[in-house]
C-alpha cells in the first residue's frame, strides 16, 4: 500500500506542475499578445505620411492645347445678279488665279434692262442735242426785239437740264453694265477651289448665291487661299503671361504623325471669353506645299521660357482653410506644422510657391482632412512605381533631371516626377 500511495503523490505532484506550466504560459502569451496589441494601436492611431521636398520651377514651360488651322484667306462667292447657271468651269480642287472664270450665269432679263439702258442714254444724247441748238439760237437774238431775255434763259436751263438728264442715263447704263460683268464669276485671289455649289440650270438669286428647294441660299463656291495657315488656339487664362511675339510653337496634326510645323505668334484677342476664361491667339505657319488644310483639326505645343530660382510644389500638397493656402510640414520629432504660403501662377500639375516655404522644407504631400497642427504622424517611404521609381535610376539618367517641367497635356512618358505624390 506504501508504494501505491508514494506512486499516487508522484503522479498529483506532476499534475500540478503540468497545470503550474500552462497557466503561466498562458499569462505570458495573454501579456505578449496585450503588448503587440497597444504596439499596433498605437500605431494605427498614428497617421502615416510621404514626405516631399520643394523642386525648382521649371526652365521652360510648355503647353499642349487643340487649336483650329484656317486658310490664310477663304471667300465664299455669291451671285450678284439673278439668272441660271450657264455653264461652270472649276471643280472643288482646282487651283485658280486671280481672274480666273469659274462659271457664267444667263440673264435675259438682265440683259433686256442694259439694252434699255443704253436706248435711254441715246435719247437723252439726242435731246440735250436739240436743246444746245435751240439754246444757241435764242441766243444769237438775245438783245433784239425777236425774242426776250426770259425765253433766252429758259432755252438755256433747258439745255443744262437735259445735260442732267444725259448723266443720270449714262450713270443708270453703266449700273446695267457693271451688273453684266457679274454674270461672270470669277475667282477672287490666286487659291484652292474648296466648295462648289452651284450646277448648270440652278437658279441663283442676286446676292444671295444658289436657291435650294426649300429657298434657301448658299455661295455658289468657295476659294481659299492656303500659301499660309492661320491657327487659332484658345489659350486658358493661367497661361495668358506667355503670350507675346516671342512665343514659339509647333503644331502637329492627326494625319501626319511624327511630323511638326512652326508657327510664328501673329495676334491676341487681348480679352478674356467670359464663358471659358480663354483668350483667342492668332498663329500662322507657312504651306508651300499645300499639305496643311483648311478647317484642320491640331495640338499646338507652347514653349515659353520659365523661372527655375522659383520653388514649386504638387497641387495635392496644398490645404484650403479658413486660414487661407497652408501646407503640412514635418520636424525632426514627426510633429506637423501647418504653416502659411503665398501662391504663384497655376502651373497645371504643380504651382509656384512665392513664400512660406523654403527648399530645405519637408511637406507631407495630400494631407488628410483631419490633420492638425502639433499631431503625431508617421513617416513611411514613397510607393513604389507612383511617387518613387520602378526601376533604380541610372547615374544617365538621373543627371539630368527635369524637375517641375509643366506640361498640361498628355505627358511625353509614363516616368514619375517628383512632384507626384501618393494619394491615401
Amino acid at each position: 500500500m506504501s508504494a501505491q500511495s508514494s506512486r499516487g503523490r508522484f503522479l498529483l505532484v506532476v499534475v500540478i506542475i503540468v497545470a503550474i506550466v500552462l497557466a503561466a504560459w498562458g499569462i505570458i502569451q495573454r501579456n505578449a499578445h496585450y503588448e503587440r496589441l497597444a504596439k499596433e494601436t498605437t500605431a494605427a492611431a498614428t497617421p502615416e505620411v510621404q514626405l516631399i521636398s520643394p523642386q525648382p520651377g521649371p526652365s521652360h514651360r510648355t503647353l499642349d492645347l487643340p487649336a483650329n488651322i484656317s486658310a490664310w484667306y477663304l471667300a465664299p462667292i455669291y451671285a450678284q445678279v439673278s439668272g441660271y447657271v450657264k455653264m461652270w468651269y472649276k471643280d472643288i480642287g482646282a487651283h485658280v488665279k486671280a481672274g480666273d472664270l469659274l462659271a457664267e450665269i444667263e440673264t435675259p432679263g438682265l440683259d433686256a434692262q442694259y439694252a434699255a439702258a443704253k436706248a435711254n442714254l441715246d435719247v437723252a444724247v439726242a435731246r440735250y442735242k436739240l436743246a444746245q441748238i435751240t439754246a444757241r439760237r435764242w441766243k444769237a437774238l438775245e438783245g433784239t426785239q425777236a425774242v426776250s431775255q426770259q425765253e433766252v434763259d429758259v432755252q438755256a436751263a433747258n439745255a443744262e437740264a437735259e445735260q442732267a438728264q444725259v448723266e443720270a442715263a449714262r450713270h443708270e447704263m453703266e449700273r446695267y453694265q457693271a451688273l453684266e460683268g457679274f454674270k461672270r464669276i470669277v475667282a477672287p485671289f490666286d487659291g484652292v477651289v474648296t466648295a462648289r455649289l452651284a450646277d448648270v440650270g440652278d437658279y441663283v438669286n442676286a446676292g444671295r448665291g444658289d436657291v435650294g428647294s426649300r429657298g434657301n441660299a448658299t455661295e455658289l463656291f468657295s476659294v481659299a487661299d492656303v500659301h499660309a495657315m492661320r491657327v487659332f488656339v484658345s489659350v486658358p487664362q493661367d497661361y495668358a503671361d506667355i503670350i507675346s511675339p516671342a512665343l514659339t510653337t509647333t503644331l502637329t496634326v492627326p494625319q501626319f504623325p511624327g511630323r511638326t510645323f512652326k508657327a510664328r505668334y501673329v495676334a491676341t484677342a487681348a480679352a478674356f471669353s467670359p464663358n471659358t476664361r480663354t483668350v483667342n491667339t492668332e498663329l500662322m505657319v507657312d504651306n508651300p506645299t499645300e499639305e496643311l488644310w483648311p478647317d484642320s483639326y491640331a495640338t499646338a505645343h507652347f514653349e515659353a521660357p520659365g523661372d527655375p530660382d522659383m520653388l514649386t510644389l504638387p497641387e495635392g500638397a496644398l490645404i484650403f482653410r479658413a486660414d487661407g493656402m497652408q501646407i503640412a510640414t514635418v520636424d525632426p520629432t514627426d510633429h506637423v506644422h501647418l504653416v502659411s504660403i503665398k501662391v504663384g501662377t497655376n502651373l497645371g500639375k504643380i504651382v509656384q510657391v512665392l513664400g512660406g516655404l523654403s527648399a530645405t522644407d519637408k511637406v507631407i504631400n495630400n494631407p488628410s482632412a483631419g490633420l492638425l497642427d502639433g499631431d503625431k504622424v508617421r513617416v513611411v517611404p514613397g510607393t513604389r512605381g507612383y511617387n518613387m521609381p520602378s526601376q533604380p535610376t541610372t547615374p544617365a539618367s538621373s543627371a539630368s533631371p527635369r524637375p517641375g517641367n509643366d506640361v498640361r497635356a498628355m505627358p511625353e512618358d509614363n516616368t514619375p516626377t517628383s512632384e507626384a505624390g501618393a494619394r491615401e
